[in-house]
């Protein structure tokens, strides 16, 4: 299936077939997708919790809302999406050393470069401490919609979820202490026949409505 038709055949799923589990590689698939996904200077301001026992399952229900509840539970995989409370020194140092090790930088003005231009970024976007994390969570969520086309490119069913409870999620999952703080989750799985969404036609605003070429 080609780019033209997944965008115009996936869907937020409705209900999971609880059934259908992902295999090892489909399991490393969506983790590579979550790892690779663009950011804002290449900040990666987040941690991803991939739930797929049910054990894990059972710890985030009760921060779902309840509509959502019987999606993770049947899905075979949910991703939490966190951010880091604040974007420190210590994972700006993370970031160049690793971007290092790939061999992001052939000299050390190089280096020094991209690390002065990051730093320029954040701080753009750090006057305040909320707006660092409303900064922070918008690279989430094109983690987010890069997951979402990826799975459909997977021939797997996904449903964004923002009907959850973010304090209580940050409870169950002990994020408080982990420096984090969730800000969206996903389903991902196979849909079953009570998906109702999946049998719509798909409707979207004329691209004249939204679209403006220049």
């Amino acid at each position: 299936m080609n780019l033209n038709d997944i965008i115009r055949t996936r869907h937020t799923s409705k209900a999971y077939d609880n059934s259908r589990k992902l295999t090892a590689d489909q399991q490393q698939q969506l983790l590579d997708l979550l790892r690779f996904s663009p950011s804002s200077v290449n900040s990666q301001p987040w941690h991803f919790f991939a739930v797929t026992s049910d054990e894990g399952k059972q710890q985030i229900l009760p921060a779902l809302m309840e509509a959502n509840q019987v999606k993770a539970q049947n899905a075979a995989m949910t991703v939490v999406f966190t951010i880091k409370e604040e974007l420190n020194e210590a994972h700006l140092l993370q970031l160049l050393e690793k971007e290092q090790q790939d061999g992001r930088y052939d000299s050390e003005e190089a280096r020094a470069g991209n690390d002065k231009g990051r730093r320029y970024f954040v701080g753009l976007n750090s006057e305040t401490p909320e707006q660092q994390r409303e900064w922070m969570t918008r690279q989430a969520y094109l983690a987010l919609g890069f997951l979402l086309l990826g799975a459909a490119a997977m021939g797997l069913d996904a449903t964004p979820i923002e009907g959850f409870h973010p304090e209580k999620m940050d409870e169950v999952l002990g994020l408080k202490e982990k420096g984090l703080k969730s800000v969206v989750v996903a389903t991902i799985g196979y849909r079953s026949d009570a998906d109702f969404n999946a049998t719509l036609p798909k409707s979207r605003l004329d691209q004249d409505v939204v679209i403006t070429q220049l």
